[in-house]
């Protein structure tokens, strides 16, 4: 009986010391001053890694640990479950819980369960729940939530919001409030300061500039500089034009209260050896003077070919007035200012009173004039 009673009292006691130790180990989270293995569990830190805030890791393949305070590089992987700062840097990829003031760079991908603070560069993907900082990818920056910094990518970044600046090969997406995108592809937000894209912009409300290689979308804006701008509170019209060539444009104009673009086809009306096809590209703004009567500046590109050989490009400035007939109906006339640059003698004799002229070498012709424009204009 009594050996039991002694036996019950060690139980006993080495029961009290596993709940000291436990307590003990909540109040005090394990820290190392280096960490150095070459696989989970295979570590300075064994089993336990995850439990481990660490200083320093180095590991061949992968590591796996609570937090890093310093440095942390792994041949493979980094697995951080809570929180890093300073530097991580993984041959493939980066799964951290949240950053702070940290630069994280992976080979293919960098993951952050939450947020994210500092630099992330990744040769693939960086994902994220939000970003204060920086982000590079060769393929896309993934952001669920708000980004308050930079991102450039390859091919595509995403945001709830961006208070800066979006750069990427193929488009840029945003929920709601972005700031500056610039793109080759196309830009999409809801209200943004400014887009620039190779090929289309889409946006609700535009405070800045849209400038895209060929579509602007909005609800508003008032300086869209493409070809074809669709403005809800914006301005569209159909033009027919003749001009001291000959050459008859039938344009389809379209744009914001002051910035428009042009795109047009036509025909030149003169007995040519072969018939000339125009097509004209450009922009224009409207300088509103009366209720009527306003100047609509206009910057185009003209190109005549009759499909076989040579070309002739024109460049213009015009200064047209304008009067409005009613609501819809409007009239103009006004001065060009030409530049000529023409092949195989193709359009050069179109007019015979050039300012300046010069010939080139193998049959190419340089030549600046002034000319005029009249037409009318509907406006849908």
């Amino acid at each position: 009986m009594r050996t039991f009673y002694i036996n019950s009292r060690i139980i006993c006691f080495f029961v009290a010391l596993l709940c000291l130790a436990t307590t003990a180990y909540a109040q005090h989270p394990l820290t190392s001053p280096a960490h150095i293995g070459l696989v989970y569990p295979l570590s300075s830190n064994g089993k336990n890694a995850a439990a481990y805030t660490n200083h320093f890791s180095l590991n061949i393949i992968a590591g796996v640990s609570k937090a890093e305070t310093g440095v942390a590089v792994a041949g493979i992987s980094n697995i951080i479950k809570d929180s890093a700062t300073g530097v991580q840097v993984a041959g493939f990829s980066n799964h951290i819980g949240k950053t702070f003031h940290a630069v994280t760079v992976a080979g293919f991908m960098n993951q952050v369960k939450t947020s994210a603070d500092g630099a992330m560069v990744a040769g693939f993907l960086n994902l994220s729940g939000s970003l204060h900082g920086f982000q590079m990818a060769g393929f896309g920056n993934l952001v669920s939530g708000d980004v308050q910094g930079t991102q450039v990518a390859g091919f595509m970044n995403t945001a709830a919001n961006n208070s800066q600046i979006q750069v990427a090969g193929f488009a840029n997406m945003v929920k709601k409030d972005a700031k500056v995108q610039v793109v080759g592809f196309m830009n999409k937000a809801e209200n943004v300061h400014s887009q620039v894209a190779g090929f289309i912009n889409i946006a609700k409300k535009v405070k800045g500039v849209q400038v895209a290689g060929l579509i602007n979308i909005a609800d508003s804006s008032e300086y869209p500089i493409g070809l074809i701008n669709i403005v809800k509170g914006g301005e569209k019209q159909v033009s027919l034009s003749i001009d001291e060539t000959a050459t008859t444009i039938a344009s389809f104009k379209s744009g914001g209260r002051v910035l428009y673009g042009i795109l047009g086809v036509g025909y030149n009306l003169k007995n040519n050896p072969d018939p000339l096809y125009a097509l004209q590209a450009g922009i224009g703004a409207h300088l509103p003077l009366l209720s009527h009567f306003r100047i609509n500046a206009e910057a185009t590109t003209m190109v005549l070919t009759n499909f076989k050989s040579g070309y002739y490009h024109r460049q213009s400035l015009g200064i047209f007035p304008a009067y409005r007939f009613g609501s819809r109906v409007e009239v103009f006339a006004g001065p060009t200012f030409n530049f000529v640059e023409a092949e195989n003698g193709v359009g050069v004799d179109l007019t015979n009173h050039y300012i300046w002229s010069r010939d080139k070498r193998n049959d190419r012709f340089n030549g600046g004039y002034i000319g005029g424009t009249a037409g009318v204009q509907v406006k849908l």
